[in-house]
Formats: C-alpha cells, sequence, structure tokens
C-alpha cells in the first residue's frame, strides 16, 4: 500500500533581515519515513527545519513566505496557532535540552500536563511508553524522580525524544541529534531513529553522511539555502545526478 503524503513544502523562502537563507524550496514527506538533510555549513539546513514548526519566525528581523501543509493545513495560515504547531510537531535539537530542575518522570510528561486533561495514571502510563520508545525505560524506571540533567548527554538526548514522543506528535524534526554525543550515544539515536520510522515521520538535519547513508529512506542536498538533489538515499549516495552532490559526497566540495 502507498504510504500517504503527510507534508507538503510549497515555495519556502526564509529570511534573516536582508539575508535570504532558504530559497523556494518544494518538497513532500511520505508518513513512517526518514529524511535527512545534509550540506555544507551554513547551507540553511537548521534553518530549514526550523520552519518546518514555526520556530524560525521566533528571532528578529525573520520571516518565512510560501506554505507547509501537515496534513493538508497550512501551518501559517493566519488562523494557526504556532504554539499549537509546535506541539504537533516536535523538535530535538543539537545540544540536549532536559528541563533543569525538573525530574526525568516531569521532564517527560511536561507537554502533557500543560495541555491538561490527564490523570496522574494515564500521565504515568504515556510517560513509561514515550521512555520505552525512545530505548530509555530500563535505564531510568528506577529513578524517574531523579533530575532529567543527572543522566548522561546520550540519555539525556533520548529524554527529550521520549519528551517529543509523549504528546504523539505525527512528525518530529531533529537538528543534528548527534553531534554532541560519542559513538556509542550515537549509536544508539540512530538504533532508535529506525525504529521510529514504523510510527512516525522523521526530518534529520546531520553532517554526518554515513549516518544520513544509514539511517534515512530519502536524503535532500542543500547549499547556500537552495535545494540541490532531493531522492532515495541509497540513489543520492551512489548515483547522484547533480555534479555537486557527487562532489560533496566524494569529498571534494564543502
Amino acid at each position: 500500500m502507498d504510504k500517504q503524503i503527510i507534508l507538503k513544502v510549497k515555495n519556502l523562502d526564509a529570511h534573516f533581515g536582508t539575508l535570504h537563507a532558504v530559497k523556494n524550496i518544494n518538497l513532500e514527506y511520505q508518513e513512517k519515513s526518514v529524511t535527512a538533510i545534509i550540506g555544507p555549513s551554513g547551507c540553511g539546513k537548521s534553518t530549514y527545519i526550523r520552519c518546518l514548526n514555526r520556530i524560525h519566525e521566533e528571532l528578529p528581523n525573520s520571516f518565512v513566505t510560501g506554505q507547509v501543509e501537515l496534513k493538508g493545513q497550512d501551518i501559517y495560515a493566519p488562523e494557526v496557532d504556532p504554539v499549537e504547531i509546535r506541539r504537533n510537531i516536535g523538535m530535538v535539537f543539537q545540544k540536549p535540552t532536559p528541563f533543569p530542575g525538573m525530574s526525568i518522570y516531569e521532564n517527560t510528561i511536561i507537554g502533557l500536563k500543560l495541555q491538561g486533561g490527564h490523570s496522574k495514571s494515564e500521565l504515568m502510563d504515556i510517560a513509561e511508553a514515550s521512555l520505552k520508545k525512545a530505548f530509555l525505560w530500563e535505564e531510568v524506571k528506577d529513578k524517574l524522580k531523579k533530575e532529567g540533567t543527572s543522566l548522561s548527554g546520550g540519555q539525556q538526548q533520548r529524554l527529550c525524544i521520549a519528551r517529543a514522543l509523549a504528546v504523539n506528535p505525527p512528525l518530529l524534526l531533529m537538528d543534528e541529534p548527534t553531534s554532541a554525543l560519542d559513538p556509542i550515544a550515537t549509536a544508539k539515536i540512530e538504533e532508535l531513529i529506525d525504529e521510529l520510522r514504523k510510527e512516525y515521520t522523521v526530518i534529520i538535519v546531520t553532517h554526518n553522511m554515513q549516518q544520513a547513508s544509514r539511517i534515512a529512506d530519502y536524503t535532500s542536498f542543500f547549499v547556500s539555502g537552495d535545494l540541490i538533489e532531493h531522492g532515495k538515499s541509497e540513489l543520492i549516495f551512489t548515483n547522484p545526478t547533480n555534479k555537486k552532490t557527487e562532489d560533496y559526497i566524494t569529498g571534494r566540495f564543502g
């Protein structure tokens, strides 16, 4: 059965003041897939994914034009609440960001508590399920009251993923989630992403091309805010159609 298109990006441009950081991007994302975004530093990768849940516009003098449709709804339509969008489109950042002063359990269910309407037992059930999905439950189940910041870097990053999953978003954005982690912690996150594709759509920015080729169904290659090439990862990495892509992958550029 063909997978549904969950996200459509149409004529998307992003600006910081006079800087045109992302230029006329048109892409579609299938449900239950992983897409990697690669490209040299400063090419607009992070800016682009921050447009997909309306974080980009929080920066001074920043604005976006074009459309981003999540399940058919334009998230930039005037009547749409950006806070609601960010609740539905999870985001995991480069540096793990557990909330200080909060326990592992509280960090996991903070989004649900803000939504309201859940009993204590429901919150506990969802916390356990989310921590299991993030491959963290076995490591923390006996210390849920300890601070989230007491965990190792790799565990903190998986806690942030559990926090994003707790509100059950259809889409999860990850901005270089393993760049601050050691190889063992990185391997765990990659294994986790491989598991997440069974239920979620994941878009991941990575500077690591080997990682992109290992974990992503599709890969997008950006240079200077332009989308140079997008396609199935196996083709992008073995038989790219654009000379710039080939040069970047073989290390002759970027």
